[in-house]
């Protein structure tokens, strides 16, 4: 619960269950809220230690900070939970390099984006909340609705982005490439950035597929990504992780093979759970895709595709959800059908990618690049939460001031699916608008945490 008592007030506000519109337009804002902070002076502190020795619990810090400035087309959102990204890992370690660069630049746009120029920065790139206050030009949303938000911040000034707004040469992320993100008690989006809360979840449930569902959604689904249709074989590496996890539902939905590779047997019975069959245990069947740190083992490359046509009944990948990068694309390139695709999306492993090139151009296979998702990609993900087609994968939930342990466990891999952060929400559980529909999906939702 907030000690600021203009926290207290608004928190009981949002939660009365008589509210109104109104009611919430004329609260009065508190001056600061708390937020999950890194800090520029801390920049330099893991410098010289290899990556995994790096500890998101020394550098994120819960501080009182000012409630930012409104701008328009902007919102204040009352956060009620956010959640736990890799690109959280990653701006806490200060990896690949310190998120302060990307606020200096974007600071540099406008006198308005100066705003997220700090000595700090606020990092969350999930929230599901209540709209407080919209700024001048915003017509599609009012105080007290409940959202979720999607993490695109794009300006839209030049013609790049209008076709597809992940293009757009001002594209960015927002509480990783901006400031006043989701872990906190207040964030600052823009207004379209934001979606309905689906009325079945409880605030944590809902702020914890944003990021990654609708990355899942562009990178297998969209005409942007892998375009998946029926009957296609879809590896998936990860299968029961954040991004993992949506991926293997969407195989499922869509009447796709998933190949699920895990890294324990907890891990291959969270994708028995979802309705998976064909499950690789990378561990348990001990693959070894790197000789040493410079050279890749082929050999390896190749009993991989031997056991993934066992599970499939003799058929090759026709689409391959890459996120590992260094450590497994060698082998996605090599697994991958004629013809095939590869989708990558991130890099957790390393970023330089190393690959035999004669099994893509001479089998004329694609890679396709992919990059979180634009607004309609975001909507359609988050409409297929909101109609119980894909469900939450939250395994856990923090508090705010445990935040720093909740990033260490995603940056070591010790979680399953999402970790969820609660914000101003008092409790788990809370804010279910539609108990019908979640008794019918609950078996769903609840999957991960029986786990």
């Amino acid at each position: 619960m907030p000690e600021n008592h203009a926290l207290s007030e608004m928190l009981a506000a949002i939660t009365a269950p008589d509210r109104t519109s109104e009611d919430i337009a004329a609260l009065r804002l508190p001056e600061s809220f708390r937020a999950v902070t890194v800090h520029r002076e801390d920049t330099e502190m893991f410098r010289g230690m290899r990556t995994a020795d790096k500890d998101p619990r020394k550098s994120l810090r819960v501080d009182e900070v000012p409630v930012p400035e409104l701008g328009p087309g902007e919102a204040l959102v009352a956060v009620m939970a956010s959640s736990v990204n890799y690109n959280t890992v990653w701006t806490s370690i200060f990896e690949p390099l310190p998120t302060f660069g990307f606020l200096e630049r974007y600071g540099r746009t406008s006198p308005l984006a100066k705003r997220h120029d700090l000595p700090y920065h606020i990092i969350g790139s999930d929230l599901a909340g209540v709209v407080l206050r919209t700024g001048p030009g915003v017509n599609a949303w009012q105080p007290g609705d409940e959202v979720v938000a999607h993490c695109l911040s794009v300006e839209l000034e030049s013609a790049d982005g209008h076709n597809d707004t992940m293009l757009d040469p001002e594209q960015r992320i927002w509480g990783f490439e901006t400031n006043f993100g989701g872990l906190a008690e207040i964030a600052l989006v823009k207004s379209n950035q934001l979606m309905p809360k689906p009325g079945h979840l409880s605030w944590e449930e809902a702020a914890a597929p944003g990021l990654v569902n609708s990355t899942a959604y562009r990178q297998l689904v969209s005409r942007n990504g892998a375009g998946m249709k029926q009957g296609d074989n879809v590896l998936i590496w990860g299968a029961s992780g954040g991004l993992g996890s949506y991926a293997t539902q969407y195989a499922l939905a869509g009447g796709a093979t998933p190949v699920c590779v895990v890294s324990s047997e907890q891990k291959a019975e969270i994708c028995r759970a979802m309705g998976a069959e064909a499950i690789i245990d990378r561990s348990a069947e001990d693959y070894r895709f790197w000789k040493d740190e410079h050279t890749q083992d082929p050999k390896e490359w190749k009993r991989f595709g031997k056991r993934i046509r066992e599970l499939t009944g003799g058929e090759d990948i026709d689409i391959v959800f890459e996120h590992p990068g260094r450590e497994t694309f060698g082998a996605s390139v090599y697994v991958t059908r004629k013809g095939g695709t590869i989708t990558t999306c991130a890099s957790t492993s390393g970023y330089m990618h190393q690959y035999d090139n004669r099994y893509l151009w001479m089998n004329l296979k694609r890679i396709v690049g992919t990059h979180f998702a634009n607004y309609r990609e975001a909507w359609e993900a988050n409409r297929l939460i909101a109609k119980g087609k894909i469900h939450p994968t939250l395994s856990k939930t923090y508090t705010l001031e445990e935040t720093g342990q909740a990033t260490y466990d995603v940056h070591r891999n010790l979680h399953q699916g999402k970790v969820g952060v609660l914000a101003l929400a008092p409790g788990e559980g809370l804010g279910v608008r539609d108990e019908e529909m979640r008794a019918k999906h609950l078996d769903a939702i609840n999957r991960f945490r029986d786990i």
